[in-house]
């Protein structure tokens, strides 16, 4: 793991195209690692072993949502450290506040802008490190 650069990212999103536009962005635009799943507990399932520096969690999904894909990736020592952030549609201020209440470290909204993807998480990713 760099101490510098953001290296690996898991992204958690049920529609396989935008997971598709997410993957391309951070991988071409960013050079990340990314690894995409399409529910919670898949992203319970690939997180501890893939060791994400940053996951990037779909709000609204069948079966386990974001919040509670949050609340279970908290609850597990692996996992608990590492920063989350929101991706939804549904980001007026008084959602946002929600859902950092929730324990996530930032929102990002839908649409989302590919060519601004990988600067804006990297920049998430910094603060959430203290820089």
């Amino acid at each position: 793991m760099s101490d510098s650069r953001l290296e690996r990212i898991l992204y958690v999103d049920d529609e396989p195209d935008i997971q598709e536009v997410v993957g391309m962005a951070l991988e071409l635009i960013a050079g990340a690692q990314i690894r995409s799943c399409g529910s919670g507990s898949e992203a319970l399932a690939i997180a501890a072993s893939f060791r994400p520096e940053i996951i990037l969690l779909d709000v609204m999904m069948p079966g386990m949502d974001g919040p509670a894909t949050l609340s279970a990736l908290k609850r597990d020592p692996t996992t608990s450290s590492i920063p989350i952030v929101f991706v939804t549609a549904k980001a007026n201020t008084r959602e946002l506040q929600h859902f950092l209440d929730l324990g996530a470290v930032d929102v990002i909204a839908k649409p989302i802008d590919p060519m601004k993807l990988g600067s804006q998480v990297e920049r998430i990713w910094m603060a959430s490190r203290g820089r």
